[in-house]
């Protein structure tokens, strides 16, 4: 890969290096305090650790072990500047993932460290949020996304719209962007994104004919199944230009009938009514402000007795109001206006409005299985130089550590993902 090119895609992800902030003069202004400054910090995550250990190469080539109480994984972190635990008291782990990518601080097998830091979340308090101004500032920024109209298309197509050449390459052969579901150790992901799959028609009691709405519609491999299991009148919505291009090849492929579409169409706009509708790993791009709105829609859309199957991510509620007073690595770099789910408030906003729920299924290990398999098949596309053009070293590097961060939260059992069903009862 050329790494003199400019990045001309990926870079409306990059420049919130302009916007977050992560410490910056400062944290190189507090590095030069002593030492003793920076171990008085380290006191506070070894007191956090109840679980695993981390052995933590410090600046001045010395080993110090934190944790080591209890059972858990064992991260190995070089801290080769002071500057990145400046980074990480100031801007959390917005300011980790910057101390990251200035090499001042390095691990050959981060993911271990993530795990640790989420599986110790609630005894770890505030180590590792952001404080101070720049809290505030990036949850200002963040704000600034919020998926209002016009703000969901343009945080839809920051991520999304990457490239379809892009996702293609990596992705299942079904280019399914959520959890699998491994119902067999020995499944490929192909066949455990599709168990995903049927998982959720399985819930909506589907008939020939009955009417599909599915929210947030992908590439379309829901679409198919659907049609081709259920024989359903199939319409899906999205935001994503680029997605809706697939999605609607696939569908004319096989909806002989023509009965079946895809629009690019807000779900706040969408008419109904539906005899079902499934929405998976979309409501945590709606942000928390429009929970209530989301499941408007839902309630307004399904008819009496239907029902609506939904796979979100979560957070646990003991960690939530901490993660919702800042912005965190995600939200600045990855999905911007993005907020995972609080199941206890979602869940209340959800029967406020008539819609019961009903048989969740937690699978947060598949998750993480999921995100490994993607970063080999991504690291492997790096390796054999096919990645589409456009992308420069540094986009391929915030996205390692975007799927490696995700990998270590969901192995760190502090977030997970779920299927749940809403069955309108009035």
């Amino acid at each position: 890969m050329n790494t003199h090119v400019s990045p001309s895609r990926g870079r409306q992800l990059l420049r919130a290096d302009r916007a977050y902030r992560s410490g910056g003069m400062l944290a190189r202004l507090i590095a030069l305090a002593p030492a003793s400054v920076f171990h008085r910090m380290l006191d506070r995550i070894d007191a956090g650790l109840g679980q695993g250990t981390i052995e933590t190469q410090l600046p001045d080539g010395s080993v110090r072990l934190l944790g080591g109480r209890g059972k858990g994984p064992v991260a190995v972190v070089h801290l080769h500047h002071w500057a990145s635990l400046a980074r990480l008291a100031l801007s959390g782990s917005v300011g980790w993932y910057r101390a990251w990518e200035k090499g001042e601080w390095s691990s050959s097998d981060p993911v271990p460290l993530f795990d640790l830091f989420m599986r110790n979340g609630e005894t770890l308090g505030d180590v590792g949020r952001a404080h101070g101004p720049s809290r505030w500032i990036n949850k200002m920024i963040h704000g600034l996304h919020r998926n209002d109209r016009r703000g969901a298309r343009r945080n839809i197509h920051a991520h999304y719209d990457l490239g379809n050449d892009f996702y293609r390459l990596w992705l299942d052969s079904a280019m399914n962007y959520s959890s699998a579901l491994f119902t067999d150790p020995a499944q490929s992901l192909e066949e455990a994104q599709a168990a995903k799959v049927d998982a959720i028609l399985d819930r909506l009691d589907l008939r020939s004919g009955s009417r599909l709405l599915e929210i947030g519609c992908g590439w379309g491999a829901l679409a198919e199944r659907a049609v081709e299991r259920h024989d359903v009148i199939y319409t899906g919505i999205t935001l994503s230009p680029s997605q809706a291009e697939i999605a609607d090849a696939r569908l004319q492929a096989i909806d002989l009938s023509g009965r079946s579409g895809i629009e690019i169409c807000d779900y706040r706009d969408a008419q109904g009514p539906y005899d079902a509708i499934s929405s998976v790993e979309m409501v945590e791009a709606v942000g928390q402000v429009y929970w209530p709105t989301y499941l408007d829609a839902i309630a307004r859309l399904l008819r009496p007795g239907g029902k609506a199957a939904i796979q979100y991510i979560l957070i646990n509620d003991a960690l939530f109001e901490r993660y919702a007073a800042s912005s965190d690595f995600i939200q600045a770099y990855i999905f911007p206006g993005g907020c995972l789910i609080s199941e206890s408030r979602f869940r209340a906003l959800a029967e406020a409005r008539g819609l019961a729920w009903r048989d969740v299924r937690r699978f947060g290990g598949d998750y993480a299985e999921t995100l490994r398999q993607w970063r080999d098949r991504f690291d492997a596309v790096v390796a054999a130089d096919k990645l589409p053009a456009g992308f420069d070293d540094r986009f391929v590097r915030l996205w390692r550590y975007y799927l490696q961060y995700c990998e270590g939260g969901f192995r760190g059992g502090g977030i997970d993902v779920a299927q749940v069903t809403l069955e309108k009862t009035a």
